[in-house]
Formats: C-alpha cells, structure tokens, sequence
C-alpha cells in the first residue's frame, strides 16, 4: 500500500511506515523527518497550524493516515498547552483536509484520522462500544471537534474512518515511561486501581489502520483498543509479572494530582472500551490478552531499563 502518513516520526507512526510501500510522509520540518525516517521516504513539509496540506502529496497515494497532534503526556496543561493540544487537532485536521480537497482527482479513496477513547470521558464500569455518548470534559470536547474535522472529507467523496485509540502497548511509548519504577520494584496501582484500563498492543494498531484503510464497511468511528479491558489493578499485577517484579507501591490520587496537574485525571478516569467495529468488520487480534501484549513488549524493549521515552501520546 502506498500512502500518506502525518505523525510518521511519533511511536505508533514508525511503527505503521514499516508496513507500507513507500510511503509520503507531510512532516514540519521535512529535513529532520527524512533524516530520522530514512532515504525509502518521501517527505513533505507542511506546518498543520499554517495552512493546508500540499495537494502534490496525495497524488498516487492509496490512503491517508492522519497521526499528527501535540502530545497529551509531556508536560502540565497549562492554558497555552491546551490550547494547542485543541488546536493541532482540530485546525490541524481541518487543513488536512483542505489540502485533499485541493487534490480533486488525484485524492485517495479513504482518510482514517487519528482520534482516542477520551471521546468517552470517565465512565466507570460502564461497557462502551462506538455508538456510547460522549462526555463534555476537556479532552472529549478535543475528541469530538477532531472527529468533526476528519469526517468533513465525506463531503467530497471520501470514506473516513476514526481510531478512538486507548493505551497503546509496545517497544516504546506509554509503556516505555512506566518501566523504571517497576524495574526497581516500586510499581504499583494509580488510586484504587478499579479504573478500567482500554490497552492495545501497536501491532494490533497498526494492524487496525491497515484493516480501516482497505475494508469499505469499516467507516466513522472506532475503538482501537484489545479485547479484553482490564483495571489498573490487574494491568499492573499484569506489568510486575512480565517483568518479574513487585508491585507493592500504590501512587496515591492526590499524589498524582499534585506531580501531573490535570493530566493526572487522564490516569486516574476509568473506560470500558470494547472494539464492536473492528470485530464485526471481521478484524482478528494478535494480542488479545493484557498478558500476551506485556510479554511481547517486555521483551521487544531489551534497552528499556528505565530510559524514559519523549514520545507522543493521544488523547
């Protein structure tokens, strides 16, 4: 498959460039995305605050990955930090779409955007499949808009699919920040541990975009979570195991709060997600255990000693 990617050089993008022809990268800075990405891509630059995509990108391209938006986890959400966490999202995706638009002919046949279970809010032991409410919080607000722009490209005759994305597993990411406390024995439950924990393997990811981009029933919104949701409680007896640790340290709420600010809502919400969409469409999970996704990943990262990671994180 020949395709557009935009986030290519964040954690679940590099891994998605692996499985493509050579693929069309739309970078803001092209010379430091060519450089980090290798000579089998094609880069582009384009700023998504600024204007639209390059129509010229599209041409003989087979579909869109839309990746790109400012990463919810690195630093305190600080007014001017949530404004562009709204707006590379939004305006981002808007202009996105302006470019393909402009492409007329030569635009692919389907765009499938980057979104995140965030659309959900905090829902405890609720079940939440594709066709759940959304909640009216800060990151559900971002979710909804972010959709909304995605699914304009349906005017023009595109189909669109949205990854609601949870917390993705794999050589790197999410998982990489967790592994130092864990590896010197201080891991433990965030809160209570009740909170329900939506995770997903990046190989199941990946494998969900591809799956999106070629099958025509797979259209709108979709969980891009595993299976089987677990609580915090279970994911980290789950982690410890993996890394033949303990697991004695809980990391209080209001410890949480005072050392993240409002992000610490983030880990603190609890989202039953469960992947109706893709399973219907006929999508079959390699990880379909919390278990199986942890080993894997465990033992994908032999450099992963505590050496956090700087990469992006959805909301």
């Amino acid at each position: 498959m020949k395709a557009v990617v935009t986030g290519a050089t964040g954690f679940v993008g590099r891994e998605l460039l692996k499985q493509l022809d050579h693929p069309i990268v739309l970078s803001r800075n092209a010379v430091k995305a060519k450089q980090s990405l290798g000579s089998g891509v094609r880069v582009f630059e384009w700023d998504p605050l600024s204007g639209p995509a390059p129509a010229e990108a599209f041409a003989g391209a087979d579909a869109v990955f839309h990746l790109a938006g400012e990463p919810v986890a690195e630093g305190r959400w600080t007014p001017a930090k949530k404004k562009l966490l709204l707006e590379s999202r939004t305006t981002g995706t808007a202009n996105l779409v302006r470019g393909l638009e402009a492409a007329g002919n030569d635009r692919p046949p389907v765009l499938v955007s980057a979104s995140a279970i965030g659309y959900y809010g905090s829902r405890g032991d609720e079940t939440l499949t594709e066709s759940a409410p959304p909640a009216d919080d800060f990151l559900a607000q971002i979710c909804i808009g972010w959709e909304r722009e995605a699914a304009a490209a349906e005017r023009f005759g595109m189909r669109v699919a949205m990854a609601r994305i949870g917390i993705v597993l794999g050589r790197g990411g999410a998982l990489q920040k967790m592994l130092l406390p864990f590896k010197l024995g201080l891991g433990g439950r965030l809160g209570a541990g009740k909170q329900w924990m939506s995770w997903v393997h990046v190989d199941d990811i990946v494998g969900m975009f591809l799956h999106a981009a070629t099958h025509a029933d797979v259209r709108g919104p979709y969980n891009a979570v595993g299976p089987k949701p677990v609580t915090n409680a279970d994911f980290t007896k789950a982690l410890g195991s993996a890394l033949h640790r303990p697991t004695l340290f809980p990391a209080p709420p209001f410890a949480l709060r005072l050392a993240l600010g409002e992000f610490a809502e983030v880990l603190l919400g609890s989202q039953r997600c469960l992947p109706k969409v893709m399973q219907n469409a006929g999508y079959r999970f390699r990880f379909d255990t919390v278990d199986k996704a942890l080993a894997d990943a465990v033992i994908a990262m032999p450099a992963a000693t505590g050496s956090s990671s700087k990469e992006a994180a959805h909301a």
